[in-house]
């Protein structure tokens, strides 16, 4: 059976003796330094000023979207788009915090949201657009980018699945105001559980800390600490326990930031991996005329999350053919309106044929760093089929 993970590390033995080491060495092992020097190398890594560290890639998007409400980015009410295929807890901290979510259908080229897409919709009160990058592609983000700032939409970015993808030279994750990322152990970096906001703003950056530690000031620098304390009147002595604004405790903890400093050392090498993966795959996909085709070629490099199938007609058999090898899922969380938490909390009836026909006709297989070449070809041969 080919799995959709083998190991919990990438250089798995090597990682857990390091840990062993770590935590037998630490004096503190909740969030402290480590997270904090991790946070920066992976902004490095990723090309953008700041990074805020979560316990988990959920977590980083309920904080997000807590944050953009707390610094008046958004407003109680205000419509935010979404990709309807994608994961529920992108979709879920819309609800919770009282915004509306608006589906919008994703296209059969890429499973991904396009320019095109959007112009089907009424987005004149639309304040946000949070893009999926589905699987590790993506729609022409060049131009829903430009289209949000035409039409002064908050463009954010969920690159949970996409970490190290590029369109023109560009990282996936760079082209918004803010984007998340996970590095659940199934995801392209492994923290075991653990996620990131990125943004090169500051004053979000900063809010994104709070939102993340109850809403004290503790993280922030000093500057910002001054400047809070002296605005509400807050003395050295109830600074401590002092909460500003409405947030969470979602931090993550040392074992975390010492593992994302230890993956990310391998980063380049995961990502080349899956490229090369998935285009042995793509290729012999290709010439199969049962499976629908992809377009990804205005992406310059596709850091794979995992290979989907996407078939016309008896799609159950060749279910079944591959699950007797390998491990298959659906489409991510599929359909986000035809999820019952939807519909239980959104009672307005959206058409998005494309993201309902995914939903029932396609799955998912491995690519993963670990694949050898003996699994490849067996995947291989049953896309032939």
């Amino acid at each position: 059976m080919i799995k959709l993970m083998k190991s919990t590390f990438y250089h798995e033995q090597e990682i857990k003796d390091k840990l062993c080491d770590f935590i037998q060495h630490s004096e503190q092992l909740s969030m402290g330094s480590k997270c904090a020097e991790y946070e920066k190398a992976f902004a490095e890594w990723q090309g953008r000023k700041y990074a805020v560290m979560y316990n988990s890639g959920s977590s980083a998007n309920l904080a997000l979207i807590q944050s953009l409400l707390n610094i008046d980015k958004l407003k109680k009410g205000d419509e935010v788009g979404f990709s309807n295929i994608t994961w529920a807890t992108n979709v879920m901290p819309l609800i919770q915090l009282g915004l509306k979510p608006l589906p919008i259908d994703v296209s059969l080229k890429t499973l991904n949201v396009h320019e095109d897409n959007l112009h089907h919709f009424y987005l004149n009160d639309t304040k946000a657009l949070f893009i999926t990058h589905l699987l590790g592609f993506s729609g022409d983000i060049d131009k829903i980018k430009n289209y949000c700032r035409d039409n002064k939409i908050l463009l954010l970015e969920d690159t949970c699945e996409a970490f190290g993808s590029e369109v023109n030279g560009t990282k996936l994750g760079n082209f918004g105001y803010a984007s998340t990322f996970s590095t659940f152990v199934g995801h392209h970096l492994s923290t075991i559980e653990g996620g990131m906001v990125c943004t090169d703003d500051y004053d979000l950056y900063n809010m994104l800390k709070m939102v993340r530690t109850h809403g004290w000031d503790r993280n922030l620098d000093k500057p910002k600490q001054i400047s809070l304390r002296l605005k509400n009147g807050v003395d050295d002595f109830f600074s401590k326990y002092t909460f500003y604004d409405v947030a969470y405790n979602l931090r993550p903890t040392e074992i975390q930031g010492f593992l994302g400093l230890e993956q990310l050392i391998y980063a380049d090498e995961i990502i080349n991996k899956r490229v090369e993966n998935f285009k042995y795959l793509n290729d012999i996909a290709k010439e199969n005329k049962s499976l629908i085709k992809l377009d990804l070629s205005h992406m310059n490099k596709i850091s794979n999350f995992a290979y989907p199938v996407i078939r016309m007609q008896d799609l159950e058999a060749y279910k079944k053919v591959f699950s007797d090898i390998a491990e298959i899922r659906p489409l991510v969380g599929g359909c986000m309106t035809q999820q019952p938490f939807f519909k239980k909390y959104v009672s307005k009836k959206y058409a998005c044929p494309n993201a309902a026909f995914l939903n029932k006709n396609g799955f998912y297989f491995a690519n993963n760093p670990e694949l050898t070449k003996e699994e490849l070809t067996s995947l291989g041969g049953l896309l032939k089929q």
